[in-house]
């Protein structure tokens, strides 16, 4: 049985990292010229303050259910005056596993007055901001925000995108009511087409039917 066992993981293991031919890059496959990507961990512009490994090229990829869901809310938000920003799509294995071994540098706070003012580097784990395991890396989950289409300017969530703390929980009320307002826009066009938001992160969405439920996939953006 043990080894039935290892070998389903090894299995699992090798389909995790293959990159399956739908799944693709977010921008080329859009006819909605207004979709924002600024793919965040391509930068150094993180909580981790460099690009993460696996980020080999400003792209974001997506599963084709996924991408096709997201297309539906971006038509629905420019109706309304707004238009979608996306910070972060499919993330590897190899990225989850960077920022992992992030946390456990107590040495490396450059970032923290950013990003994590009130909370200990070495709480993130604990507190569950940093984790082994991601939902990114089934290729169905996005990190977004709405950008203002009269002003060109994002929306005022309250907090930055990848702020650790309460704060950026949808339903805090730390923030204004302003900004409660903006995060409700965004979670109630997302739910509206086919996500589930994250408690504790406004701009987390993950597809409800999403293909690849049990696989965690490692190739690299490239």
């Amino acid at each position: 049985m043990r080894f039935w066992t290892v070998l389903g993981a090894c299995i699992l293991m090798l389909e995790a990292s293959a990159q399956p031919s739908s799944i693709a890059d977010l921008k080329p496959l859009s006819n909605i010229s207004d979709l924002v990507v600024e793919p965040r961990y391509f930068t150094a512009h993180n909580f981790v303050g460099k690009p993460i490994e696996g980020y080999h090229k400003p792209k974001l990829y997506l599963s084709p259910q996924a991408f096709e869901a997201l297309q539906k809310a971006q038509r629905y938000f420019l109706d309304k005056g707004y238009q979608l920003k996306v910070f972060d799509a499919y993330r590897p294995q190899m990225a989850v596993d960077h920022f992992v071994r992030w946390s456990k540098d107590l040495n490396d706070t450059v970032t923290k007055s950013t990003y994590y003012p009130a909370v200990p580097k070495d709480q993130l784990f604990a507190q569950g901001y940093i984790a082994e395991k991601s939902g990114h890396s089934r290729a169905s989950t996005v990190d977004l925000t709405l950008v203002d289409l009269a002003t060109g300017k994002e929306l005022d969530m309250g907090t930055p995108f990848d702020f650790f703390g309460p704060e950026s929980w949808p339903s805090s009320k730390a923030v204004s009511e302003a900004q409660y307002q903006n995060r409700q826009i965004l979670r109630q066009g997302m739910v509206a087409h086919g996500f589930k938001p994250l408690p504790t992160e406004w701009w987390h969405f993950t597809l409800e039917a999403e293909p690849y439920p049990n696989i965690y996939f490692n190739f690299p953006i490239k």
